[in-house]
């Protein structure tokens, strides 16, 4: 097997890099498991049950898919064989940055759809990423025999619902879709770019499967009804129909990378490594991204990721482009699920993983040249529940900082931070069954005993108007800064966020001015602009300061701190707008040191928010509930007694659809309260919808609670306070 991958490794044309993407339980991994299975790594008996991706125990334990998992197979198709990497990904909402990171890697996905459900929230999520890193999607429809045994729908009914799902997905191609790429991407049955049928039970089917065995619709709803599953399976093995789509409209590296590059790289397409990266060129300068990175206890990081040019090879010394330094490669490998096979060399075109690069991250950029490193992966999504964690044993200190820190390198949508003033390492993620898994892999997997607080919500400050120019001093009061704030617009504030961007903007850097003006600030602001943080911005509108660049870098360190821990209630602020109108600085640069400026910096901005009407903002997301009719009043109340506004509620059969939108901070324990007023009959899942202001009633109270569990006075301090 690992001779063959390695020659197939080399024939670019054939090899397809796919992911495997999908909302909660539509039969992601029991669909990988049916490729496994005909690659001969399993046995078919076991294929849809065994769930050989989820090798993870909490995944087992769990039923859900928790990390994506890659493997590489070989296919036969048409007399031809073809390297296909697959990786599988996780459905629920909070493991949502697994798929964000893996579409960076792969060229085409088969988006799973469970034929009863349909189109649900998460799947719309998924096809959105993948169409914003131009991945080319197909459809497979899954759970067909569902419609038939318990819908007990006609035939007619069973095709009607087909066309049904592939029309949504169809519109969500059709609006997040490259311009060039709205009508040549729509998935269709008479291009085979559909394919119908069931990964439990092994069998699928798309319209060249049907003309070679000469199976129908009809045959299909017959074998359904009659519980004969076995036989389609073996008349129509979902390997071949769903391979075979795969092969036929996914593309291959050297097709995609010609007009992918140009979404995930902003660097200089005529240059030596754009043009290797566009042509696919093994024998180019070595460039890849790294998607995922798991810390084995003998061999160290382990960094998996897309290679785009260039050839890799055991022993290369290679440099990270953003760590700023030179690695050695110890070991070349690919995957085969849990399992590593070391190979001599990876050309572009593949997902490789990289044995002994000490000290990456997911997002790091690796090359052999000075290139340009990658775009960061577009998530808008945010870490909004915290906990506290701190060990049992005193003597377990340290090897718990290790761990907290290996468990972000794995998972970058884990945040880790050192409560200074008590010592409490904080962790935040996307929600309550996230840090549950987090806290699982350090007490069982690291084997550290831990106390955890109860979750608490991340929330942000903004301010609601603007303010007059207040002017502060240092504490030598020889320097002076006259500033003032406005919240940014909405239209503006989204793009910012949408833009990812964090980081100082060089003086006249025409790149970043032309980004800002794009995002509807005008020329005079986008030119004055010193740095993006928080997705706030701080903007320099005075004239002829000749000292001021001499101290620029306190000033957006001070602006930095100052965004960090905003006035009310020490969380981070977002959405506002620093500009400093004027400043005199004292001639001798000994007393416009950081003791002085510092401080003066943060204190006036300090100062001018509170004079800002200063609000508090809460992490909301959207939620989905399907439950039985009968339960419709239970779901409502418990709705109810949280503060949620409900948007949407539609009938499908005898099921009643919830949509509405719900305060993170209200879903705490949720999950449990839900299963029982439903006596487990409720699906539901979440997705994140950004931070919206907290009701104003609220306010005060919830500023006095965060405040004290910080130890800080329950009431702020007033405007005038930072001016003194």
């Amino acid at each position: 097997m690992v001779k063959l991958a390695e020659k197939m490794m080399q024939k670019r044309e054939n090899i397809r890099n796919i992911g495997i993407v999908a909302h909660i339980d539509h039969g992601k991994t029991t669909m990988t498991d049916n490729l496994i299975a005909a690659a001969g790594l399993m046995s078919d008996e076991l294929a849809g049950k065994q769930l050989f991706m989820d090798f993870y125990e909490l995944e087992q334990q769990r039923g859900i898919t928790i990390n994506a998992a890659n493997i590489s197979l070989v296919h036969k198709f048409k007399d031809k064989e073809y390297l296909i990497n697959v990786i599988d990904t996780p459905g629920h909402i909070d493991f949502g940055g697994e798929v964000i990171r893996a579409m960076r890697a792969v060229d085409g996905v088969v988006v799973v759809v469970d034929s009863v459900e349909g189109v649900m929230p998460q799947t719309e999520t998924v096809i959105r990423q993948a169409l914003r890193e131009k991945v080319k999607p197909s459809l497979f429809i899954n759970k067909v025999d569902r419609i038939v045994n318990e819908l007990q729908l006609t035939e007619e009914q069973m095709q009607e619902r087909f066309i049904k799902t592939i029309t949504q997905v169809n519109k969500l191609i059709k609006t997040n879709a490259p311009k060039e790429y709205v009508e040549k991407w729509q998935v269709k049955v008479n291009d085979g770019s559909v394919s119908f049928g069931s990964a439990y039970y092994n069998w699928a089917l798309n319209i060249h499967t049907m003309k070679e065995t000469g199976i129908s619709f009809k045959d299909v709803y017959q074998y359904c009804k009659n519980q004969d599953q076995k036989t389609l399976a073996k008349k129509s093995p979902l390997h071949v129909a769903i391979l075979g789509m795969v092969i036929e409209h996914l593309p291959n590296p050297i097709q995609a990378q010609k007009y992918r590059i140009e979404a995930i790289w902003t660097g200089d397409l005529e240059s030596e490594a754009g043009k290797a990266m566009v042509s696919s060129d093994e024998k180019g300068p070595f460039s890849m991204m790294v998607t995922d990175v798991t810390v084995d206890p003998h061999a160290g990081d382990i960094a998996t990721g897309r290679i785009y040019s260039g050839t890799i090879r055991s022993g290369m010394k290679v440099k990270l482009l953003t760590g700023q330094k030179e690695v050695g490669v110890q070991q070349v490998v690919v995957f085969m699920g849990p399992e590593r096979i070391t190979v001599s060399e990876v050309p572009c075109g593949n997902i490789a993983g990289l044995v002994g690069v000490r000290e990456i991250w997911a997002g790091e950029t690796i090359s052999s040249s000075d290139m340009k490193p990658f775009e960061s992966f577009k998530s808008t999504a945010e870490p909004v529940m915290t906990v506290s964690v701190e060990p049992k044993q005193t003597k377990d200190l340290p090897k718990l900082i290790e761990v907290i820190r290996q468990i972000t390198k794995e998972d970058p949508n884990i945040v880790a931070s050192l409560n200074q003033e008590t010592g409490e390492h904080l962790i935040s993620g996307m929600g309550e069954l996230h840090l549950e898994v987090t806290q699982y892999r350090i007490e069982k997997d690291h084997k550290i005993a831990i106390d955890v607080s109860p979750p608490i919500v991340v929330y942000r400050e903004t301010i609601t108007k603007g303010c007059e120019t207040l002017e502060g001093k240092s504490p030598n009061k020889h320097n002076k800064f006259k500033m003032r704030v406005e919240p940014i617009p909405k239209e503006q504030l989204e793009k910012l966020v949408e833009a990812k961007l964090d980081k100082k903007v060089k003086p006249k850097d025409k790149e970043m001015i032309a980004k800002f003006e794009e995002m509807g600030f005008d020329r005079e602001t986008s030119r004055r602009i010193w740095a993006v943080h928080n997705n706030n911005l701080f903007v320099d509108f005075t004239r002829g300061i000749v000292a001021l660049y001499e101290i620029r870098e306190m000033v957006i360190q001070a602006f930095q701190d100052a965004m960090n821990e905003g006035p009310l209630a020490k969380e981070k602020c977002m959405g506002i707008k620093v500009i400093l109108e004027d400043s005199k600085l004292h001639e001798d640069a000994i007393h416009r040191g950081p003791a002085q400026v510092l401080p003066a910096v943060t204190r006036t901005i300090y100062a001018c928010m509170l004079s800002s009407n200063p609000v508090l903002l809460e992490p909301k997301q959207t939620l989905f509930i399907t439950v039985p009719e009968d339960y419709m009043g239970a779901v409502s109340k418990e709705l109810g007694q949280r503060r949620t506004q409900i948007t949407e509620m539609k009938q499908e059969g005898d099921a009643s659809i919830f949509i509405a939108k719900a305060p993170v901070k209200e879903l705490i324990g949720f999950s449990a309260s839900i299963r029982g007023a439903t006596q487990g009959r409720a699906i539901w899942t979440a997705e994140y919808s950004g931070y919206e202001q907290l009701p104003r009633e609220m306010q005060d109270n919830v500023v006095a609670e965060v405040r004290k569990r910080k130890g800080l006075d329950p009431k702020p301090k007033s405007a005038q306070f930072f001016l003194e």
